[in-house]
């Protein structure tokens, strides 16, 4: 059944850039996990979800449907305003990649999450994020003993 115009503007109203669903979820495991961090943060470009700053981690949370995720296939799936769509998760994607580059140029290490990753999985992205702040503690270490 299709949805009026009413309906679809209240559910497009109801999309917030920032503590949705997937990113309470995370960051409540990360915050379990003895993992402290900074939320949205300004000074990174591209205003990581999660930041560990000490240890220059940027966390993303992408929604599936927002950041174009299993595209093109998904593509084939908008029925009204289809151009508009298409340019504006095509969008999403390119901006992601700059964002990504961008922060990797600035010595940042970028993890990704999917939606159905935290949700289904929020375990292994914490052990995913420890293990890249194991590293990059070791990585400190290393570089002191050398000096």
């Amino acid at each position: 059944m299709p949805k009026t115009k009413a309906q679809i503007s209240y559910n497009m109203s109801r999309v917030r850039s920032s503590g949705s669903k997937i990113e309470r979820t995370l960051g409540l495991a990360l915050w379990a996990a003895g993992i402290r961090y900074r939320k949205q943060y300004k000074k990174a470009m591209g205003r990581p979800d999660f930041v560990i700053v000490h240890a220059k981690i940027a966390i993303f949370c992408d929604s599936s449907f927002w950041h174009g995720r299993h595209w093109p296939r998904s593509a084939k799936a908008f029925k009204r305003h289809k151009a508009f769509w298409l340019s504006k998760i095509r969008g999403n994607i390119a901006r992601d990649r700059l964002v990504n580059r961008q922060l990797v140029r600035n010595g940042w290490k970028v993890i990704r999450f999917w939606d159905d990753e935290i949700l289904l999985h929020t375990g292994r992205c914490v052990t995913r994020v420890r293990k890249l702040l194991g590293k990059r503690r070791a990585g400190k270490h290393d570089k002191n003993r050398r000096r």
